[in-house]
């Protein structure tokens, strides 16, 4: 599962700073987060916003991924949470947390794997996959060659359509994408997805 490596609250941030992370205005307190799992931390903090009245105003993934860290406590990604008050910060933070603590990468015979349905996205994910809130999504990451190929498995195996494709390779040195459909069509995606993924990592060549 993923780890949760440094977390801080702002109960009343310079509003500079605010505006500079892309905090709405009227969101001055702040909840800030780095994880092991960059994917699954984004998945996390769009939970958050379906919690609690808060805004997603910066995520970004760090180069290379959470085994080639700059720090003990940078992991993989950061995240910042921001609330018109300390209160809804921590709501939604708690509910990041939750998701967090059941969800991350499977592991393949060796290659990490990340097939997840969200099944009503929050204005975080709907924003990045270009949907409505409310859309079921199939959330899809794996190393770039196993990435791409079940990607096309995914895309033929459900009524799906590809909303976001993150070309590899990406700042963490993986490729993937956002499909959407109804959620019994994101699951069956991400299962062909998975299964792709398992037969590339088995029988590479």
């Amino acid at each position: 599962m993923t780890q949760v490596l440094a977390l801080r609250y702002l109960a009343n941030a310079a509003p500079s700073l605010c505006r500079a992370l892309g905090a709405p205005a009227g969101y001055p307190a702040l909840g800030m987060l780095t994880t092991d799992c960059d994917d699954a931390t984004y998945i996390a903090l769009d939970a958050a916003t379906k919690a609690a009245d808060v805004q997603v105003a910066y995520g970004s993934s760090f180069y290379a991924g959470a085994g080639n860290a700059s720090t003990p406590n940078a992991g993989e990604v950061i995240g910042i949470l921001a609330g018109k008050t300390p209160g809804a910060v921590r709501s939604g933070m708690e509910a990041a947390l939750s998701m967090l603590g059941r969800l991350g990468f499977q592991d393949l015979h060796g290659v990490p794997c990340l097939a997840y349905t969200v099944s009503s996205v929050g204005s975080f994910l709907a924003k990045e996959a270009g949907v409505q809130p409310g859309t079921a999504i199939a959330y899809l990451i794996a190393p770039p060659l196993e990435a791409m190929y079940a990607l096309d498995a995914a895309l033929k195996a459900a009524d799906v359509q590809l909303q976001k494709l993150y070309a590899p390779p990406t700042q963490t040195n993986f490729g993937g994408g956002l499909l959407s459909g109804t959620q019994s069509a994101c699951d069956a995606a991400c299962a062909a997805f998975s299964q792709a993924v398992e037969e590339v990592a088995v029988r590479p060549k």
